[in-house]
Protein backbone atom coordinates (compact mmCIF):
# COMPACT_ATOMS: atom_id res chain seq x y z
CA UNK A 1 0.00 0.00 0.00
CA UNK A 2 3.00 2.07 -0.52
CA UNK A 3 1.81 4.86 -2.86
CA UNK A 4 5.64 6.63 -3.61
CA UNK A 5 7.20 2.75 -4.05
CA UNK A 6 3.98 1.61 -6.63
CA UNK A 7 4.66 4.90 -8.66
CA UNK A 8 8.24 4.23 -8.72
CA UNK A 9 8.07 0.63 -9.63
CA UNK A 10 5.44 1.22 -12.45
CA UNK A 11 7.50 3.98 -14.44
CA UNK A 12 8.62 2.95 -17.86
CA UNK A 13 6.75 -0.42 -17.77
CA UNK A 14 4.42 -1.85 -20.40
CA UNK A 15 1.75 -3.43 -17.97
CA UNK A 16 1.21 -4.72 -14.42
CA UNK A 17 1.20 -7.83 -12.97
CA UNK A 18 -0.97 -7.37 -10.05
CA UNK A 19 -0.64 -10.19 -7.19
CA UNK A 20 0.36 -8.51 -4.14
CA UNK A 21 -1.96 -8.02 -1.29
CA UNK A 22 -3.49 -10.15 1.60
CA UNK A 23 -4.62 -13.63 0.17
CA UNK A 24 -6.49 -14.73 2.85
CA UNK A 25 -9.23 -13.80 5.28
CA UNK A 26 -8.16 -11.07 7.89
CA UNK A 27 -9.95 -8.73 9.92
CA UNK A 28 -11.38 -5.68 7.76
CA UNK A 29 -8.43 -3.39 9.24
CA UNK A 30 -5.54 -5.96 7.91
CA UNK A 31 -7.41 -6.06 4.47
CA UNK A 32 -7.86 -2.29 4.16
CA UNK A 33 -4.39 -1.45 3.44
CA UNK A 34 -2.51 -3.96 1.12
CA UNK A 35 -5.46 -4.84 -0.99
CA UNK A 36 -7.90 -1.74 -0.99
CA UNK A 37 -6.21 1.17 -0.84
CA UNK A 38 -3.43 -0.89 -3.04
CA UNK A 39 -5.13 -1.62 -5.69
CA UNK A 40 -6.09 1.69 -5.82
CA UNK A 41 -2.41 2.97 -6.31
CA UNK A 42 -1.82 0.67 -8.61
CA UNK A 43 -4.63 2.34 -10.78
CA UNK A 44 -3.74 5.56 -10.36
CA UNK A 45 0.07 4.34 -11.18
CA UNK A 46 -1.03 2.76 -14.30
CA UNK A 47 -3.40 6.36 -15.17
CA UNK A 48 -0.38 8.61 -14.31
CA UNK A 49 3.04 6.58 -16.47
CA UNK A 50 1.10 5.75 -19.03
CA UNK A 51 0.73 1.87 -18.42
CA UNK A 52 -2.42 0.14 -20.54
CA UNK A 53 -2.97 -3.22 -19.35
CA UNK A 54 -3.22 -4.87 -15.99
CA UNK A 55 -3.27 -8.07 -14.77
CA UNK A 56 -5.08 -8.63 -11.35
CA UNK A 57 -5.10 -11.43 -9.04
CA UNK A 58 -8.91 -11.78 -8.03
CA UNK A 59 -10.14 -14.86 -6.92
CA UNK A 60 -12.73 -17.12 -6.65
CA UNK A 61 -14.13 -15.49 -3.23
CA UNK A 62 -15.75 -12.95 -5.19
CA UNK A 63 -18.33 -15.66 -5.53
CA UNK A 64 -18.09 -17.86 -2.76
CA UNK A 65 -21.38 -17.85 -1.79
CA UNK A 66 -22.93 -19.56 -4.61
CA UNK A 67 -23.50 -23.26 -3.50
CA UNK A 68 -21.28 -26.11 -4.77
CA UNK A 69 -24.09 -27.61 -7.11
CA UNK A 70 -24.63 -24.19 -9.38
CA UNK A 71 -22.45 -23.11 -12.42
CA UNK A 72 -21.87 -19.45 -12.41
CA UNK A 73 -20.15 -17.24 -15.33
CA UNK A 74 -18.45 -13.95 -15.40
CA UNK A 75 -21.64 -12.30 -15.52
CA UNK A 76 -23.43 -13.67 -12.39
CA UNK A 77 -23.67 -11.54 -10.04
CA UNK A 78 -20.88 -11.36 -7.58
CA UNK A 79 -21.34 -12.84 -3.92
CA UNK A 80 -18.16 -11.88 -2.05
CA UNK A 81 -17.64 -15.16 0.87
CA UNK A 82 -15.45 -12.90 3.25
CA UNK A 83 -13.75 -9.20 3.45
CA UNK A 84 -11.00 -10.67 1.37
CA UNK A 85 -13.45 -11.45 -1.49
CA UNK A 86 -14.84 -7.80 -0.92
CA UNK A 87 -11.69 -6.35 -1.50
CA UNK A 88 -11.42 -8.76 -4.74
CA UNK A 89 -14.60 -7.20 -6.53
CA UNK A 90 -13.70 -3.68 -5.21
CA UNK A 91 -10.39 -4.15 -7.82
CA UNK A 92 -12.75 -5.68 -10.01
CA UNK A 93 -15.23 -2.29 -9.96
CA UNK A 94 -11.44 -0.72 -10.06
CA UNK A 95 -10.58 -2.52 -13.29
CA UNK A 96 -13.97 -1.89 -15.22
CA UNK A 97 -13.75 2.05 -13.89
CA UNK A 98 -10.38 2.75 -15.55
CA UNK A 99 -10.90 1.21 -18.56
CA UNK A 100 -14.50 2.75 -19.27
CA UNK A 101 -12.52 6.40 -17.94
CA UNK A 102 -8.85 6.02 -18.97
CA UNK A 103 -8.77 2.93 -21.59
CA UNK A 104 -6.29 0.87 -19.21
CA UNK A 105 -7.59 -2.66 -20.00
CA UNK A 106 -7.49 -5.14 -16.97
CA UNK A 107 -7.83 -8.91 -16.84
CA UNK A 108 -9.03 -10.22 -13.95
CA UNK A 109 -8.23 -13.39 -12.75
CA UNK A 110 -10.32 -15.28 -10.64
CA UNK A 111 -7.87 -17.57 -9.13
CA UNK A 112 -9.45 -21.14 -7.52
CA UNK A 113 -6.86 -22.79 -5.72
CA UNK A 114 -3.20 -22.59 -7.17
CA UNK A 115 -1.09 -25.00 -5.35
CA UNK A 116 1.21 -27.57 -5.95
CA UNK A 117 -1.84 -29.99 -5.47
CA UNK A 118 -5.48 -29.69 -4.28
CA UNK A 119 -5.71 -30.39 -0.18
CA UNK A 120 -9.07 -31.25 -0.10
CA UNK A 121 -12.29 -32.21 -1.70
CA UNK A 122 -13.41 -28.94 -3.10
CA UNK A 123 -9.96 -28.05 -4.32
CA UNK A 124 -10.56 -31.12 -6.65
CA UNK A 125 -12.76 -28.39 -8.56
CA UNK A 126 -10.67 -24.90 -7.64
CA UNK A 127 -7.19 -26.09 -8.72
CA UNK A 128 -5.06 -23.96 -10.73
CA UNK A 129 -1.85 -25.28 -11.42
CA UNK A 130 1.33 -23.47 -11.57
CA UNK A 131 1.34 -23.82 -15.39
CA UNK A 132 -1.77 -23.44 -16.06
CA UNK A 133 -1.57 -19.81 -13.87
CA UNK A 134 1.70 -18.97 -15.75
CA UNK A 135 -0.33 -20.08 -19.19
CA UNK A 136 -3.45 -17.67 -18.52
CA UNK A 137 -1.45 -15.05 -17.10
CA UNK A 138 0.68 -14.58 -20.25
CA UNK A 139 -2.55 -14.67 -22.33
CA UNK A 140 -3.70 -12.07 -20.13
CA UNK A 141 -0.72 -9.71 -20.89
CA UNK A 142 -0.57 -10.51 -24.82
CA UNK A 143 -4.22 -10.85 -26.08
CA UNK A 144 -5.21 -7.97 -28.17
CA UNK A 145 -8.26 -5.96 -27.16
CA UNK A 146 -9.45 -7.40 -23.64
CA UNK A 147 -11.30 -4.48 -22.70
CA UNK A 148 -11.88 -5.47 -18.95
CA UNK A 149 -12.25 -9.37 -19.36
CA UNK A 150 -13.17 -11.47 -16.22
CA UNK A 151 -11.59 -15.17 -16.77
CA UNK A 152 -12.42 -18.43 -14.21
CA UNK A 153 -8.81 -19.68 -12.87
CA UNK A 154 -9.13 -23.59 -12.81
CA UNK A 155 -7.11 -26.48 -14.77
CA UNK A 156 -8.95 -28.99 -16.64
CA UNK A 157 -10.37 -30.78 -13.96
CA UNK A 158 -13.52 -33.26 -13.72
CA UNK A 159 -15.83 -31.24 -11.88
CA UNK A 160 -15.99 -27.87 -12.57
CA UNK A 161 -17.93 -24.80 -11.57
CA UNK A 162 -16.69 -22.07 -13.63
CA UNK A 163 -17.90 -21.08 -16.93
CA UNK A 164 -15.41 -19.05 -19.43
CA UNK A 165 -17.59 -18.15 -22.29
CA UNK A 166 -17.24 -14.71 -21.62
CA UNK A 167 -13.66 -14.78 -21.57
CA UNK A 168 -13.15 -17.24 -24.71
CA UNK A 169 -11.21 -14.45 -26.91
CA UNK A 170 -8.25 -15.11 -24.43
CA UNK A 171 -7.76 -18.80 -25.83
CA UNK A 172 -6.84 -20.00 -21.98
CA UNK A 173 -7.04 -23.90 -22.47
CA UNK A 174 -5.76 -25.43 -19.49
CA UNK A 175 -3.57 -28.78 -19.54
CA UNK A 176 -3.71 -29.56 -16.46
CA UNK A 177 -5.96 -31.33 -14.25
CA UNK A 178 -6.91 -32.41 -10.43
CA UNK A 179 -7.50 -36.28 -11.54
CA UNK A 180 -4.35 -37.32 -10.80
CA UNK A 181 -4.65 -36.48 -7.22
CA UNK A 182 -8.35 -38.17 -6.80
CA UNK A 183 -7.59 -41.48 -5.28
CA UNK A 184 -5.47 -39.11 -2.42
CA UNK A 185 -8.24 -37.25 -1.58
CA UNK A 186 -10.90 -39.26 -1.57
CA UNK A 187 -9.01 -41.56 0.93
CA UNK A 188 -9.46 -38.13 3.06
CA UNK A 189 -12.99 -38.21 5.41
CA UNK A 190 -15.71 -36.84 3.65
CA UNK A 191 -16.65 -33.40 5.74
CA UNK A 192 -20.49 -32.88 7.15
CA UNK A 193 -23.16 -32.33 4.91
CA UNK A 194 -23.30 -28.70 6.16
CA UNK A 195 -19.73 -28.37 6.44
CA UNK A 196 -19.21 -24.88 4.13
CA UNK A 197 -15.89 -26.82 2.26
CA UNK A 198 -18.86 -29.05 1.09
CA UNK A 199 -21.45 -26.82 0.74
CA UNK A 200 -20.06 -23.59 -0.90
CA UNK A 201 -17.69 -22.27 -3.63
CA UNK A 202 -15.80 -20.19 -1.33
CA UNK A 203 -15.83 -23.15 1.50
CA UNK A 204 -14.51 -22.03 4.67
CA UNK A 205 -13.79 -18.45 4.15
CA UNK A 206 -17.60 -18.14 4.07
CA UNK A 207 -17.88 -18.74 7.98
CA UNK A 208 -14.24 -17.07 8.64
CA UNK A 209 -14.52 -14.19 11.60
CA UNK A 210 -16.25 -11.98 12.85
CA UNK A 211 -12.78 -10.52 14.15
CA UNK A 212 -12.55 -8.40 17.07
CA UNK A 213 -15.61 -8.91 18.82
CA UNK A 214 -14.06 -10.29 21.92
Amino acid sequence: ADKQAVHELVQGVDAIVHFGGVSVEHAFEDILGPNICGVFHIYEAARRHGVKRVVFASSNHVIGFYKQDETIDAHSPRRPDSYYGLSKSYGEDLATFYFDRYGIETVSIRIGSSFPEPANRRMMSTWLSFDDLTRLIELSLFTPNVGHTVVYGASANRDVWWDNRYAAHLGFAPKDSSEVFRDKIEAQPMPAADDPARVYQGGAFVAAGPFGDN
